[in-house]
């Protein structure tokens, strides 16, 4: 049976659903190249596994007409790779299917499509099987290369656009169009259901559209291999068939999961809990390394444990430098199974925690990508260089910063910092006084509309005043 998330892969962009100003951002970009005439020669399109990234350059790709070529996860993505199909097909023209030759001139373009352009770590080493090197070497400065020489639209697909952006990879961040993409909302995604089971003429309660539509969480192929799970062999769906799916509450089932590893020895059913959670092995890894220590008793345990996570690390560590992802499964059965077969005590409950380290990575991100917009707002309203102005310029904003609220409160106006952006400068005081600084504008706009209507108010009680006057002297004069 065909799968349905191919089958009903959008073919144009008017079938991509939710992301509506994305897809005007996208089509917009692909018109300027088509009139020879493109700002940026490249969109790198982020977001969340499952939302349409994809799909979304292949539909763009037929709309103009454009010959795509994928490069992807399952190919080696080293500098001699990437020079061979990317780099190459970016800087050469291209031939029809019927081998016509088609200038660029006259519009004859293909897409580039690099997709996973995250998910490479520039390792030295090279990673050779069958005579075929599988490593990443250079691969991310040779995108970059690509970039800036291609003639040919170039798509970059990423589900991280930090990992991309990071290292070598900064200058994709001003060369680049970057279109962050966000999962589908609910009735968009029933929308595309009700569509697909009409054309499989098949009669499914409304109830379970909308339920497949909650629980994907704005995983668009999620909700699709669902309805396709529930129709399979049925020409009527009743909400009871839906039961069979679960809900797919990922916090939920990782706390189900964990509970099975260090509560139990079943290898059968913390593998299946563990598919169910949908984690790849460095998440499951960061979870169950987190909620150890609490969880097992004895010293001896919490040791043995350890070292079938510390093994774990090894093969994902073996997984990035080789790109050689066959090892995940290793991987994810070493920190999972291999921590559950480790314990010879009772266990204990503890209420399970969100990893410390994500925690702390996300808050770092957070920072350096406030450092980052702050400085380079300041390098644009000062004329100089960034690196001058992070040596030099900032400390010295700083410092002022400290010590006069006047000039925190003008620089945020000038420069329309957000509020990341001037804790940076001054510290968590600064919400304190632009909190204060809004409530005394919002205070004083408020006495001026009081004032203005005030004003009114005596104006119009003169101008009556002054008609009664007038009255009384009509009326004496008749008499």
């Amino acid at each position: 049976m065909l799968d349905w998330t191919e089958k009903y892969r959008p073919k144009t962009v008017k079938q991509i659903v939710g992301n509506h100003s994305q897809v005007r951002k996208l089509l917009s970009w692909a018109n300027s190249w088509k009139q020879g005439n493109p700002k940026k020669k490249a969109v790198v399109l982020s977001g969340k596994p499952g939302i349409g990234k994809t799909s979304a350059a292949y539909a763009l790709s037929h709309d103009f007409g454009w010959l795509p070529i994928e490069l992807n996860a399952s190919d080696a993505r080293n500098a001699t790779t990437i020079n061979a199909v990317a780099t190459a097909g970016a800087t050469h023209q291209t031939f029809s299917d019927d081998g016509q030759f088609i200038s660029t001139k006259t519009g004859g373009l293909k897409l580039i499509i690099i997709d996973e352009a995250d998910n490479l770590f520039e390792r030295s080493k090279e990673s050779t099987v069958a005579g075929k090197d599988y490593g990443d070497k250079d691969g991310k400065r040779t995108i970059v290369k690509t970039v800036k020489v291609t003639q040919q639209p170039v798509v970059l697909i990423v589900n991280d656009d930090y990992q991309l952006f990071k290292g070598s990879g900064s200058s994709l961040r001003r060369d680049c169009l970057h279109l962050k993409m966000y999962p589908a909302k609910s009735p968009e995604i029933v929308h595309l259901l009700k569509r697909i089971c009409l054309n499989e003429q098949i009669r499914v309660d409304a109830k379970v559209l909308l339920s497949i539509a909650d629980n994907c969480e704005g995983d668009i192929r999620s909700a699709v291999r669902d309805l396709q799970s529930v129709c399979t062999n049925k020409t009527v769906v009743t909400s009871e068939d839906v039961d069979a799916l679960g809900r797919r509450d990922r916090s939920q089932l990782i706390f189900d999961a964990l509970r099975d590893i260090f509560q139990t020895k079943d290898s059968a059913v913390i593998r299946q809990h563990v598919r169910m959670v949908q984690e790849d092995p460095r998440m499951m890894l960061l979870w169950v390394a987190e909620n150890l220590p609490g969880s097992y008793s004895t010293v001896d345990d919490v040791s043995s444990a350890y070292n079938w996570l510390s093994k774990s690390d090894m093969f994902l560590g073996r997984t990035y430098r080789r790109s050689n992802y066959g090892l995940w499964s290793y991987a994810g059965d070493l920190s999972t199974i291999g921590v559950a077969l480790s314990k010879n005590n009772r266990t204990q409950f503890k209420r399970y925690q969100f990893p410390t380290w994500l925690k702390k990575t996300s808050k770092e991100k957070s920072v350096l990508s406030a450092q980052k917009s702050l400085i380079e707002k300041l390098s644009s309203y000062h004329h100089c260089s960034m690196k001058k102005t992070r040596s030099e310029i900032l400390p010295n904003i700083k410092k002022m910063m400290s010590s006069n609220q006047d000039f925190l409160i003008s620089l945020v106006n000038r420069l329309e910092l957000t509020d990341e952006e001037a804790v940076f400068l001054a510290g968590k005081q600064s919400k304190k006084i632009l909190s204060a600084q809004k409530k005394k504008k919002e205070n004083s706009k408020k006495g001026t509309e009081k004032t203005t209507v005030n004003s009114e108010e005596s104006e119009k009680k003169k101008q009556k005043k002054e008609r009664t006057e007038g009255f009384k002297q009509q009326s004496l004069g008749s008499f």
